[in-house]
């Protein structure tokens, strides 16, 4: 069975490239990452696409893209790409614990990801200098995260569930 072609606004589609550039890109990737990025066969990283990792991991599942300019940031936590998920043209993914992005799903152009949120606990204090509350994200398989949407900690997308454009996803309330 052969997956239909992306469609509506919201499609990522590869861009033309050569093979041989993708995988150089790929090899500078994992070359920058000392070991803590692992890649399956076949994925495609576009011009521009950046990976950092600060003691967390990456793992990129087999034909899944990074689009142009896309960017992974693992900071001491843990971001997997399922196998054929796309990133759009210029989305981020910011983990601090742990990012799940499932098999087949697609994250649109400049949406971000991020498992981290600022513990406003004190009112009195800035939000720049108080503690960071990381809570793990999951996107299930198939799902679709819209353009300049926005997920915060501890959000859950069903698989196959979409999110639209310029949604943001809050984090969910914490139990008293």
């Amino acid at each position: 069975m052969s997956t239909p072609a992306p469609i509506g606004a919201d499609a990522v589609i590869p861009p033309r490239a050569s093979k041989l550039a993708s995988r150089l890109r790929l090899a500078r990737l994992r070359a920058r990452a000392r070991g803590a990025l692992e890649a399956g066969r076949e994925v495609q990283v576009a011009r521009g696409a950046r990976v950092r990792v600060d003691g967390g991991r990456v793992r990129l599942g087999d034909g899944c893209l990074l689009g142009p300019g896309s960017r992974i940031e693992a900071a001491g936590g843990t971001v997997s790409i399922g196998a054929g998920a796309r990133l759009g043209e210029r989305s981020v993914i910011v983990a601090l614990s742990e990012v799940t992005v499932g098999a087949g799903a697609v994250v649109g152009e400049w949406a971000v990801v991020s498992d981290v949120d600022p513990a406003a606990a004190d009112v009195e204090r800035p939000v720049r200098l108080q503690a960071l509350s990381p809570e793990p994200i999951a996107i299930g398989e198939g799902a679709r995260v819209g353009a300049h949407a926005a997920l915060g900690s501890g959000a859950r997308v069903a698989a196959g569930g979409t999110v639209g454009s310029y949604a943001v996803v809050p984090t969910p309330p914490r139990p008293a």
